[in-house]
């Protein structure tokens, strides 16, 4: 196996307020295809993908129906400084996101906070001074 992930796919509620807020919200470009049930993004490395929650566990072979809360899966985005981190929550709030953790100094020497998105995705932003992850 390569050492890479090709596709992210998010399982969304409502698929037109997810794309709004990657699209227009984020700023991310949106890949256009014609089935309309899905939403692609071209990202630098790799593609997100929004899909209807219960197609989802459906192709998967799983019940939608089932409870859920924390998947244990957050997604991160790294910047170039804590000015950044800032600005990129800020970005994500006035698109409609929840901050759930403010920004701040964090234990291993970097900065970061999370978000939530309109559809329950966790996202860090952080900064990280000891690697460039961006």
């Amino acid at each position: 196996m390569k050492p890479k992930i090709s596709i992210i796919t998010l399982g969304v509620d409502d698929l037109d307020r997810a794309t709004r807020f990657y699209a227009d919200g984020l700023g991310l470009p949106r890949y256009e295809f014609e089935d309309g049930n899905i939403s692609f993004f071209s990202l630098e490395g790799t593609w997100l993908a929004l899909y209807p929650r219960d197609e989802l566990a459906r192709d998967i072979g799983l019940d939608a129906s089932s409870p859920t809360g924390f998947s244990g899966i957050t997604l991160a985005h790294n910047v170039a400084s804590k000015e950044e981190v800032n600005a990129v929550l800020a970005q994500a709030v006035a698109a409609g996101a929840t901050v759930v953790k403010p920004a701040e100094e964090v234990f291993w020497g970097g900065y970061s906070g999370y978000f939530q998105d309109p559809e329950g995705h966790y996202w860090e932003v952080a900064f990280n001074p000891y690697e460039d992850l961006t």
